[in-house]
């Protein structure tokens, strides 16, 4: 088989080290990327030696996870420890009936394996407290913060600004959306506690009293794996230092500027 010639460094946004060489089964499983002038060869090689990490494996970690695990993500952390339920079903597709009552994070990874056998996944069955994250964010490359709880989503803002990882965030409830990326690596910019402070008075939300659009999460899920894709390729992301919010009524979508705030406990001079 002809192997595609590598291209020439990307210089978009902060880009991780080369990763193995590819065979020619992977050239022709990842061979949609690798005719993307700007992914190629050498963007899926960074794939395949890149770690994501996910935190959540329900409706916005399912989509997220089985696109990542598709796209050839070398190593991939599944942190979740909810069991699948009947009404996960609705919406979380990495999950079926033959897999009720098991771990999320081990039905997230049959789904990938059965998907694609290059990425080494490790389902991690615990709830995500500071401890656990920052041992796991120190080894990733991105993070993506699929849970439902502000409790732990500042939990993981905290680790990926003190280990400076770029941060994915998804949120989704009834039919409203919202993304962000949040990259510590850039001096300046917001963390996700600038937008929404740790000790405010946030009202709680979950879609087991509010409800969920289904196919909402697989938008926001699917959303959250292209900007780390990108992240991980050298490419960047445009939602860097900003704010996505998508209504699923109108499928429109509105961007916020999210400015740093000085006075941040975890990231602006209050946190020194």
């Amino acid at each position: 088989m002809h192997r595609p010639q590598a291209k020439a460094s990307m210089t978009h946004g902060a880009a991780f080290g080369p990763g193995p060489d590819l065979s020619d089964q992977q050239l022709l499983r990842y061979s949609r990327h690798i005719l993307l002038e700007e992914i190629g060869v050498e963007g899926q090689q960074r794939l395949l030696g890149a770690h994501a990490l996910i935190i959540g494996a329900g409706g916005l970690g399912s989509p997220a996870a089985l696109y990542l695990g598709g796209a050839g993500v070398g190593r991939i952390t599944v942190v979740d420890d909810d069991l699948v339920d009947a009404t996960n079903l609705q919406r979380q597709i990495a999950h079926n009936l033959a897999r009720l009552g098991r771990p999320k994070a081990e039905s997230v990874h049959t789904a990938i394996a059965a998907l694609n056998p290059d990425p080494q996944v490790r389902a991690l069955v615990q709830r995500a407290d500071a401890p656990l994250l920052d041992a796991l964010v120190a080894q990733a490359d991105v993070v993506l913060d699929c849970t439902d709880n502000f409790a732990t989503r500042h939990l993981i803002n905290r680790a990926c600004v003190q280990q400076r990882k770029p941060l994915v965030s998804g949120a989704a409830i009834r039919m409203d959306g919202q993304l962000g990326v949040f990259d510590a690596r850039t001096s300046g910019q917001a963390c996700y506690a600038c937008v929404f402070p740790e000790h405010s008075e946030v009202q709680e939300t979950r879609c087991a009293t509010l409800g969920v659009f289904a196919p909402l999460v697989g938008i926001m899920g699917s959303m959250q794996a292209a900007e780390a894709l990108k992240l991980l390729c050298g490419l960047g992301s445009r939602l860097s230092g900003r704010l996505l919010l998508f209504d699923g009524r109108e499928l429109s979508c509105t961007e916020i500027a999210l400015p740093q705030n000085p006075r941040c406990s975890v990231c602006g001079s209050a946190s020194a």
